[in-house]
């Protein structure tokens, strides 16, 4: 007979429990939102500001029946509520470069762009896969150049919005 690690061939399967259906539709429609927002946020101009911010939820707002007008759009922000208001404006102002194994952090309401190792910090971040990281998703323009500007912290490198261009918008 059969001993695996798990019983006999024939023993009884694994009791799993089952699934709760409020929860499994609340996942569902966290990533739902989480993938419209990371499929389009780069089809707002100019990346990186609270302008673009404004025209994608402008935009979710007609997508979703709601008028142009300031009270349709009012409407819209306040059935989003502030947690999911929240949820969706970090991710369309984060991005992940998995073969740098690096997130970037660009928020323009934060007073720095933050990059940080997806996997464990092993030590000081290597600036040039920061500054990779930084160009490859259209921030370079918009921070300090010079990388004395940035500052380490532990497994993070807190870069200034750069004050010589245009001023992030809160």
């Amino acid at each position: 007979m059969d001993q695996s690690p798990g019983g006999s061939m024939d023993s009884a399967p694994l009791e799993v429990p089952p699934l709760d259906p409020s929860r499994l539709q609340a996942t569902l429609f966290d990533f739902a939102i989480a993938e419209l927002v990371r499929q389009h946020r780069d089809s707002f101009q100019p990346l990186w500001t609270a302008e673009a911010w404004a025209k994608f939820l402008i935009w979710l707002a007609l997508n979703c029946g709601c008028s142009g007008d300031q009270q349709g759009l009012e409407a819209f922000a306040i059935a989003l509520g502030p947690v999911m208001t929240g949820r969706m404006r970090r991710v369309f102002f984060e991005r992940e470069l998995e073969d740098l194994d690096l997130q970037v952090m660009a928020d323009p309401a934060e007073q720095q762009v933050l990059v940080l190792p997806m996997g464990p910090a092993l030590g000081a971040m290597d600036p040039v896969e920061v500054a990779q990281a930084l160009e490859r998703v259209g921030l370079m323009d918009r921070i300090p150049a010079d990388s004395s500007a940035w500052q380490q912290l532990d497994a993070v490198v807190a870069i200034p919005w750069d004050g010589s261009g245009e001023k992030p918008l809160t």
